[in-house]
């Protein structure tokens, strides 16, 4: 595996190492490393060679640094040039750049390829509010031809995520769950939420790159499902509440297995975990959806372990019950 090294001025390394561990899960071989204001050019070299110490495959290295020129830069180039040419640097490090890196390095095996890769994730992370004010750029399609998920082909649309999460598409959705079942589609089943404007654009416009995301109605959803015209796609639904999968699920929605990622606390609800509290109507809905055979999985992201849900219902039951 490509070891990775984050280089900042600062504590921005150690933040961003942070920020990618909550989205996509706590990673192997990457280390941050930080030029304080007290310290020089050989301070941070020298915490980076004790990096590279650290690493599994000291022949494949990548530096995601914050800028072109500084210091940690200057000194990353010193040992890559060192190096022979086999590693690699890239600057303007950001959270998208760092998340694909992540993603990337379960299917590319070098530096290089990796670097190549994630220029343009961690380019089309950046955006601006309001939309006016970003220039459109015409960005030719070199080898490759967008694809409509909405020519007839006899087929229903088929799933490859169903998550309750009371946060819906936020920044682990929109990341590690994306790239890890890589759907076509991001649709939000809840009739509360159809119903709010403002946050049907917030949900729309946070669609990461090359994914359409939607807020639908939870019958508009069943016709969907029902509609061969969908039969390209791929979908994940999010769900808000484990009452709304119940109601998907007996609305006819062909749902097999559901991953329940979060449920936000609220009054009625006891913690069963780090980001799941349940309530009476909770438990209710999920003992029901697995007596119609739905399977659950409890995982916030891919790469955790995940719990069982029958011990999450035993443990919300006995502390309802006290209450």
């Amino acid at each position: 595996m490509v070891g990775i090294i984050l280089a900042s001025h600062g504590k921005f390394a150690d933040g961003i190492l942070q920020s990618g561990s909550m989205i996509f899960g706590d990673q192997d071989n990457v280390e941050s490393v930080i030029l304080l204001p007290n310290e020089g050019p050989d301070d941070i070299r020298l915490k980076m060679e004790n990096a590279i110490g650290r690493m599994d495959n000291k022949d494949e290295i990548l530096f995601l640094v914050d800028m072109w020129g500084g210091t940690p830069f200057n000194q990353a180039n010193k040992l890559v040039t060192e190096n022979g040419g086999k590693w690699a640097i890239v600057t303007g490090l950001n959270l998208p750049m760092l998340i694909e890196a992540y993603a990337s390095r379960l299917s590319m095996y070098t530096a290089h390829d990796i670097a190549k890769h994630i220029l343009s994730e961690s380019r089309s992370g950046i955006k601006i509010l309001p939309e006016e004010l970003e220039q459109k750029i015409e960005k030719k399609q070199s080898s490759t031809t967008k694809v409509d998920d909405s020519l007839n082909t006899g087929k229903r649309i088929s799933y490859v995520l169903a998550r309750i999460d009371t946060r819906l598409l936020h920044g682990q959705v929109a990341t590690s769950w994306t790239k890890s079942v890589n759907p076509t589609r991001i649709i939000v089943v809840s009739d509360n939420v159809s119903k709010d404007d403002l946050r049907k654009k917030m949900i729309e416009q946070a669609a990461p790159p090359g994914v359409k995301a939607h807020v639908v109605p939870i019958s508009k959803m069943a016709q969907v499902d029902k509609d061969t015209r969908f039969g390209n796609t791929r979908a994940m639904l999010l769900f808000e509440s484990p009452e709304d999968a119940l109601r998907a699920v007996e609305s006819g929605i062909d749902i097999k297995e559901i991953n329940l990622g979060s449920i936000a606390h609220s009054i009625g609800k006891v913690v069963v975990n780090r980001a799941i509290a349940m309530g009476k109507d909770d438990v209710k809905a999920i003992e029901k959806l697995i007596s119609l055979g739905i399977k659950f999985n409890v995982k916030k992201v891919p790469s955790d372990s995940g719990e069982n849900i029958d011990n999450l219902l035993k443990k919300a039951k006995s502390e309802l019950s006290n209450n």
